[in-house]
């Protein structure tokens, strides 16, 4: 059966809610969450970038049972490879057991401040693969002495592991990265329903792990006022991944989505309270083989009537997916 998520958005809530947020989708009967880990949010208007880790954790003392998982970190630039594999065994005592490390090549909106440049994209992807290498020998208890073609580590060593490291992910947008999640992950991570990915992350060695994707939507009575959120806060999903981890900025995403307008929005998320629309939205997921979806409710403050909707009627209706 196909399960479900909710996304803690951390770009359009503050640490607090977001933690009282994934509460009430534990209690909603979610199967599981997901959290952006960002330095910026992607526009202006969406208002937030709390320090995803931090959330993290409380989150993981505020729940019981929802499993936690990042969507995802990037471990090349503003993180250290070794620091994150020292948050990714910390994240797993905590939640005891209920944390999976989602990790992706990033984007220079979080990554540009420290101020060492962005590098193209098959060099992004080179380091995550060696970041991949020592987080997993970290998490697997080695004391690692690493000197590579982007890290370096020396004499690390993590003193609290868990019993079992956290399941690691990998996001994909084409061959290369399938190649490296086939390999080297225990899921598949993508934000687009294309068959083709699949497809290469099971060539790759992926079959029969987990595939997890994600689907933003917007949920209100009022169906023109979900539009407009929608394209006030969420306009930038349009510009797809090529131009999304370029832009260095708010102001560069506000200027590269001025021409969108809230109809295009409204064809490609589903905005309103009409279930069967959500359901239809899910299905390619379902059909190209993704074995779990994360949906994003858009606008921080539209949680709580969110997640009683999405327990009485969206919840039940997609589990007959």
């Amino acid at each position: 059966m196909l399960q479900i998520g909710y996304t803690m958005m951390t770009e359009q809530a503050g640490p607090r809610d977001l933690v009282s947020h994934v509460v009430g989708a534990e209690r909603a009967g979610f199967d599981f969450s997901v959290t952006s880990d960002h330095y910026f949010p992607w526009l202006s208007s969406q208002g937030h970038a709390p320090y995803a880790w931090s959330v993290l954790g409380a989150a993981a003392q505020a729940t019981e049972r929802i499993p936690l998982m990042t969507y995802v970190t990037c471990p090349t630039k503003r993180y250290h490879p070794a620091v994150v594999a020292q948050k990714a065994a910390t994240m797993q005592l905590l939640s005891q057991g209920r944390f999976r490390l989602g990790l992706g090549s990033g984007e220079n909106l979080n990554e540009h401040v420290t101020g060492d440049g962005w590098p193209s994209a098959h060099v992004r992807l080179q380091m995550l693969e060696e970041a991949v290498e020592i987080i997993g020998a970290l998490l697997s208890g080695e004391t690692v002495e690493h000197h590579g073609a982007h890290f370096d580590v020396s004499n690390a060593k993590l003193w609290d592991l868990p019993d079992s490291p956290p399941p690691l992910g990998i996001a994909v947008s084409g061959e290369r990265s399938c190649d490296l999640a086939g390999r080297r992950a225990d899921l598949l991570i993508a934000t687009e329903p294309k068959q083709e990915l699949i497809t290469a992350f099971e060539r790759h060695g992926g079959g029969g792990k987990p595939k997890v994707g994600q689907l933003p939507i917007c949920y209100d009575t009022d169906r023109d006022a979900a539009i407009a959120r929608a394209h006030d806060q969420f306009r930038w999903f349009s510009g797809g991944w090529p131009v999304n981890s370029e832009l260095p900025n708010p102001a560069g995403f506000a200027g590269a989505t001025q021409f969108v307008r809230p109809e295009d929005v409204a064809r490609s998320i589903p905005c309103g309270e009409d279930v069967e629309a959500v359901v239809e939205a899910v299905r390619p997921y379902a059909q190209a083989g993704f074995t779990e979806v994360a949906l994003v409710q858009i606008g921080g403050a539209h949680q709580e009537p969110y997640l009683r909707w999405a327990e009485e009627k969206l919840l039940p209706a997609l589990r007959e997916l």
